[in-house]
């Protein structure tokens, strides 16, 4: 019953964030980047350009999220054919909706001034890229592109991107004036470092997670999250009782699903969270988690059972370097 329970609070949750998510992202564009000539990243930056270049080659006013939906279709179908998965498919679902939302939304300013207009609209737009990363999907476009690369070469187009959003503020400062290029590095910068405060699943922290309850924490922990827990034997200054001390290093975005975890065991449990500057050796990401929870298969998971599932997993990966 409780799994059922957490189940609906995670897709209830997930909902709501995919509805704040498309909302911000349409409303940064249509209300403050579209309506001022300055440009977003990626995708979306690129089928502002193209909107505007057909008008001034053809006067034909083809909407901006006519051509984001023409450039997410096949890149959709790309992720899914190639690594398939909730990510892909929310993220794919998230970038149909937004395109659509582009085409019939209203493109109104809400405010003319330019420097205003590049901060919201970018603050806006990183927002919903943010939230949208943090739990579990994208908003499209080259996040789509970025997960199959990763996956198939291992490999980071980082430097794509930069690339991508380097020629998009060229030819806005040809095209329309250097004025709104400046203007769009300015809306750029902004949706980065919104990315980077609301996205935190890079960031580690070590948990501390006092308990009664020891074993029953740890099987339920390694139910949920595929990460290594070290046991130390501790106990009450002031009670004189004895307890378990489990130390776990997890990214951010985990916080929240730890925590459940160890409440439904032992409500009474003492978490204390350390800030971890760095890691060193095997952290697994979320890739590797979902391949081990495959390997282990649908049983409650043991430590026997995962050290099989790692053993079977390296394997696997020796096998495809052999391969390659």
């Amino acid at each position: 019953m409780q799994a059922v329970t957490k189940s609906w609070r995670k897709a209830a949750l997930t909902s709501a964030v995919f509805v704040i998510s498309v909302g911000l992202q349409v409303f940064g564009l249509n209300y403050f980047l579209i309506p001022n000539s300055i440009f977003s990243v990626g995708i979306n930056g690129i089928s502002q350009l193209l909107s505007l270049l057909v008008f001034d080659a053809w006067h034909l006013r083809i909407p901006t999220g006519l051509f984001f939906l023409i450039f997410n279709i096949p890149i959709g179908i790309m992720g899914w054919k190639l690594i398939g998965g909730k990510f892909t498919i929310l993220s794919f679902i998230n970038a149909m909706v937004v395109a659509l939302a582009l085409i019939f939304v209203p493109v109104h300013p809400f405010t003319t001034q330019p420097l205003l207009a590049s901060l919201f609209g970018g603050l806006l737009v990183g927002s919903s890229v943010g939230i949208a990363l943090r739990y579990g999907f994208s908003t499209g476009g080259f996040d789509i592109i970025s997960m199959v690369v990763q996956k198939r070469t291992g490999k980071s187009i980082g430097a794509f991107n930069n690339a991508v959003n380097f020629v998009i503020v060229l030819i806005a400062g040809s095209f329309i004036g250097w004025q709104n290029a400046l203007y769009t590095l300015i809306g750029i910068y902004a949706t980065g470092r919104v990315i980077d405060a609301i996205y935190t699943g890079y960031q580690k922290l070590t948990a501390l997670i006092v308990t009664s309850r020891g074993p029953e924490v740890i099987d339920a922990l390694h139910r949920d999250l595929i990460r290594g827990i070290t046991i130390l034997p501790s106990e009450g200054a002031y009670t004189k009782r004895e307890s378990t001390t489990l130390m776990m290093v997890l990214s951010r975005f985990e916080l929240f699903e730890m925590q459940e975890t160890v409440r439904q065991v032992d409500p009474k449990a003492f978490i204390n969270f350390l800030s971890t500057v760095s890691v060193a050796g095997e952290f697994w990401d979320a890739d590797r988690q979902l391949q081990m929870k495959k390997s282990m298969g649908p049983k409650a998971v043991t430590i026997d059972a995962q050290l099989e599932a790692e053993q079977q997993l390296a394997d696997q990966l020796d096998q495809l370097k052999d391969e390659d």
